[in-house]
């Protein structure tokens, strides 16, 4: 954010449809926060914020040479041109700025969607449309369950989703699991399988995915999931930590991978050697490696150059897994099912998949834990201030000394220092300006200090510009973990916003205290993603 300036070129509604249509790798980015994104975007629009760009941009975008189209709200903002060069100072080198920016993507006909993770579920009401998947209301469950009727239900929500509130009784499965695991859940083919999550997308694949796979027993959705439990007055569970047995037998494993291989081969899935990989690096294609399998599988050992991205999630949210469009991606696991169900969907929507098959050794999964991101430098480093050091600025009272975290707005409100502001770090020139008074000296903190190391670099420019060169700028050595890990004070709620909470959007489906209005708004609008698609027309979905 803090380079020179420069003009880029820009790029019109017509020729960026134009590169989707032709399967053309684009990476069109919307650089402003979560919630305005989510409020309206082009369907292969992926939300990278200006103020993440630095901790993101490298690896969500790998190819430096990617066509890259940035837009903001309109032709006058200068979230674009701030964006393009900060990706410049990154060493990206084909950046452009949409035309008139998303109004004049609006202006030029161009349909717009809402909420987050949009292709995935357009997609998912497009194959319950084709496919007409089977489903069942929830007084319908509920009166099965009420019944002890033989019936399994499956939640194919990440854990700590099911966790958060789940359909009584049941398991969780996230849904890459689901073919791989149904059986011992289910080994009576007269059981009958029924699959939800908050509301739609992930319990109509999930349910899709047995149906395609042809597991014997009777399998239905939940419409509308958790959603459509609570609109209808019944309770749901809180806490639950029911999951899958952990083993699988080697006979239900071998009938899941047949099923998996039979459903991926019709749906267009490419086989490729581990030790072949290379061949798919070519010049101006991007190719993104994920290990399907669970986290913790990840972490006990994975294959060199894979992201973990849990199969099931990774359907539901390719848009911000795989920002750009067109590009190549890879998919792998030890068993030989979860990566060609995973793939069997991305196909589907229109991505050139590959597998690794056969199955590596076990030797090959030889990389434990995380594997190190690296980040770009810092424009202008900082010095620090121990956690120690600062609370004792604190408990003096010091008017000089303001605390400014950047980070999540959901983690501030968790939890922060006592007298901290609230900033989006790509507004930190209003914040300034605004709410926080001016300071002989600004701690910048976040959850690691890692993203308050850039907002210090950006708000030494912005303090210098405003003729406060004397201003001292410093980093909380640690950030927030480290003040916590002293054992020092902490406070909680909205105490100090500088600057509203648009870096998150909150979804009509999270939480417990979603107003009904909201929820059934929420299914309405999903209902009319496949009219959307239509009118949209880039989509390249082809339902099997």
């Amino acid at each position: 954010m803090t380079t020179a300036d420069r003009s880029f070129p820009t790029v019109s509604f017509a020729a960026v449809r134009e590169r989707l249509l032709a399967r053309e790798e684009t990476a069109l980015l919307d650089v402003r926060e979560e919630d305005p994104f989510a409020q309206a975007h082009p369907l292969w629009a992926a939300n990278l914020p200006l103020s993440r760009i630095e901790i993101e941009a490298w690896r969500r975008i790998p190819r430096r040479d990617t066509f890259i189209v940035l837009y903001g709200e309109h032709a006058g903002s200068d979230l674009a041109p701030q964006a393009a060069r900060t990706l410049a100072s990154l060493g990206y080198t084909q950046l452009h700025l949409l035309e008139g920016g998303l109004e004049g993507w609006r202006a030029a006909g161009g349909e717009l969607f809402r909420d987050v993770n949009v292709p995935s579920k357009a997609f998912g009401e497009l194959v319950e449309h084709e496919r007409h998947t089977p489903s069942l209301s929830a007084p319908e469950v509920k009166a099965l369950l009420d019944a002890k009727a033989d019936v399994v239900v499956l939640d194919a929500r990440r854990f700590d989703e099911y966790q958060t509130m789940s359909i009584p009784s049941a398991t969780s499965v996230p849904g890459a699991e689901l073919v791989l695991r149904v059986r011992e859940l289910a080994p009576d083919p007269a059981t009958r399988v029924i699959v939800n999550c908050a509301g739609r997308t992930r319990s109509i694949i999930g349910t899709q995915s047995l149906v395609n796979a042809g597991i014997p027993n009777p399998v239905a959705a939940l419409r509308n999931g958790t959603i459509g439990w609570k609109l209808a007055g019944q309770t749901l569970d809180h806490g639950a930590a029911r999951r899958a047995p952990a083993s699988v037998a080697e006979e239900h494993r071998a009938s899941a991978r047949a099923d998996a291989r039979r459903v991926a081969d019709a749906a267009g899935v490419r086989r490729i050697a581990f030790d072949a990989l290379a061949t798919l690096e070519a010049p101006g294609r991007t190719v993104y490696r994920f290990d399907v399998r669970t986290p913790e599988e990840y972490a006990a050992g994975h294959l060199p150059g894979f992201a973990s991205a849990p199969g099931g999630q990774l359907v539901q949210e390719t848009d911000h897994q795989v920002p750009v469009r067109g590009a190549r991606i890879v998919l792998a696991d030890d068993d030989g099912v979860r990566a060609s169900m995973s793939a069997s969907w991305l196909a589907q929507m229109g991505w050139e998949v590959h597998v690794v098959d056969p199955v590596p050794p076990a030797a090959a999964w030889r990389e434990t834990g995380t594997p190190a991101v690296a980040y770009p430098p810092v424009a202008q480093a900082a010095g620090e201030i121990a956690p120690l050091e600062l609370a004792a600025l604190l408990n003096k009272k010091d008017p000089g000394t303001a605390v400014i975290d950047v980070t999540t707005s959901a983690n501030y409100v968790k939890r922060h220092i006592p007298s901290a502001w609230y900033a989006v770090r790509a507004q930190l020139a209003a914040a300034i300006d605004g709410a926080i008074p001016r300071a002989q000296r600004y701690v910048l903190t976040c959850g690691s200090s890692l993203l308050a190391r850039y907002a210090a670099a950006d708000l030494r420019a912005l303090l210098d510009a405003r003729g406060q060169r004397d201003a001292e700028v410093l980093v909380l050595a640690g950030g927030n973990a480290a003040w916590f890990a002293a054992g020092l004070e902490a406070e909680s709620g909205e105490t100090r916003l500088a600057t509203p909470r648009t870096d998150r959007y909150r979804r009509p489906y999270e939480g417990t205290d979603a107003p009904a209005e909201a929820m059934q708004a929420y299914l309405d609008w999903e209902f009319g993603l496949v009219e959307q698609l239509g009118r949209d027309g880039t989509h390249h979905f082809r339902v099997v």
